[in-house]
C-alpha cells in the first residue's frame, strides 16, 4: 500500500473520529468546518485564551533586500532579530520562520511578536538563536511554482549563505512556520533535512487531494501531487519535529492524518484553538523552548 493510500485512510478514520467527538463540544473538527462552530466554541471558551506578546524589550533586528533570482527577479526582504544585548556579528544558529498566505517578513514580528517573545524566553533556553524571516510570496506556498517562482531555492541558495556571510551559523538550523508557512516548513524539512537540527509546524495548511485545496495554492493536480508532504514523510524520522494545531482549525483533520502517518511520532499535538494568531501566539513559548533545546 502506497503512503498516500494510507495516509486518505487515516484521513477518511481521523474525520469520523472528529464528528463524533464534535459532538461533546471538544472535540477536533472534521475536514470542513462546520458553519458557526467555531464562533460558537469561541463563546464557550473552547477554543482556549489568546497568547499575549510579552512586554520584554527586544534584541536588535537587522533588515535587508535583495533581487532573488530564485523568485524570478523578486525584491526579498528579510528580517533577523537577534536576543537582547547580543552583537550582530556573533556566531548564532537560525531558526527560519516562514509566514502564511498574504503575509511577509514583518508578519513574526508585527502580528506574532516573535522577537519579544524571543527576548522574554532567552533566559531560560540552553542555547541562543537569531529569527530570520523572509518573504516568501503572498501566496507562493512556498514551492516552485509554474511562473518559475522558487521560493525553496530561495531560502537554499539565497539567503542562508547572506546570513553565513553575517557569521550565523547555517548549518544545524531551526524552521518554525504556520499555515502556508506550516506546509513550507514541513516540505523544507523533507528536503533538507541536512541542514536542520529541528522543525515546528504550526497549523499546516494540509490536504489530501487536490480537489480539494485552496484556489491559487497549486498550479495544477501535477504541482500538488510533486509537492505532496505526505509521500516525503520518511525523510523525517531522525528530525526532532513539534507540530501543533487547534482542534477547531479547518485543517486539523488533515494534519492529524500527517501526524498519524509519521513513523516516529511528533510533539506538540492539538489544543484548543483555531486557526488565528492569538492561537500562535499562545504556542510560541513552548515551540521556541523546543527548537531552542534541539539546536
Amino acid at each position: 500500500m502506497t503512503r498516500m493510500q494510507t495516509s486518505r485512510r487515516s484521513f477518511l478514520a481521523a474525520g469520523a473520529g472528529f464528528l463524533a467527538a464534535g459532538t461533546a463540544g471538544v472535540g477536533l473538527v472534521e475536514s470542513r468546518v462546520i458553519p458557526g462552530r467555531v464562533h460558537l466554541h469561541a463563546a464557550l471558551g473552547l477554543t482556549g485564551q489568546d497568547g499575549a506578546i510579552p512586554l520584554a524589550e527586544p534584541g536588535r533586528r537587522v533588515t535587508q533586500t535583495f533581487t532573488s533570482r530564485a523568485r524570478g527577479g523578486r525584491k526579498v526582504r528579510w528580517s533577523a532579530a537577534y536576543p537582547p544585548q547580543t552583537p550582530t556579528d556573533a556566531r548564532l544558529p537560525v531558526v527560519l520562520a516562514l509566514h502564511g498566505r498574504g503575509g511577509d517578513h514583518r508578519f513574526a514580528y508585527d502580528e506574532l511578536g516573535l522577537d519579544r517573545f524571543l527576548a522574554a524566553g532567552m533566559a531560560e533556553w540552553p542555547t541562543p538563536f537569531v529569527v530570520v524571516s523572509v518573504d516568501g510570496g503572498t501566496d507562493s506556498y512556498w514551492h516552485r511554482r509554474a511562473n518559475g517562482d522558487d521560493p525553496q531555492a530561495m531560502l537554499r541558495t539565497e539567503l542562508l549563505p547572506r546570513l553565513a556571510d553575517r557569521g550565523l551559523r547555517t548549518q544545524g538550523i531551526g524552521i518554525i512556520g504556520w499555515s502556508m508557512g506550516g506546509y513550507g516548513a514541513l516540505l523544507f524539512a523533507e528536503r533538507h533535512t541536512d541542514l536542520l537540527a529541528a522543525a515546528v509546524v504550526t497549523s499546516p495548511a494540509l490536504w489530501l487531494t487536490d480537489s480539494e485545496v485552496a484556489d491559487g495554492a497549486f498550479d495544477s493536480g501535477t504541482d500538488f501531487r510533486a509537492n505532496n508532504v505526505f509521500t516525503g514523510q520518511s525523510a523525517l524520522e531522525d528530525l526532532p519535529l513539534r507540530i501543533d494545531c487547534g482542534r477547531d482549525d479547518p485543517f486539523a483533520a488533515a494534519t492529524k492524518a500527517f501526524i498519524d502517518d509519521l513513523d516516529v511520532p511528533a510533539k506538540g499535538g492539538f489544543q484548543p484553538g483555531a486557526h488565528t494568531v492569538g492561537y500562535w501566539r499562545r504556542m510560541l513559548p513552548e515551540q521556541l523552548a523546543f527548537l531552542a533545546w534541539n539546536l
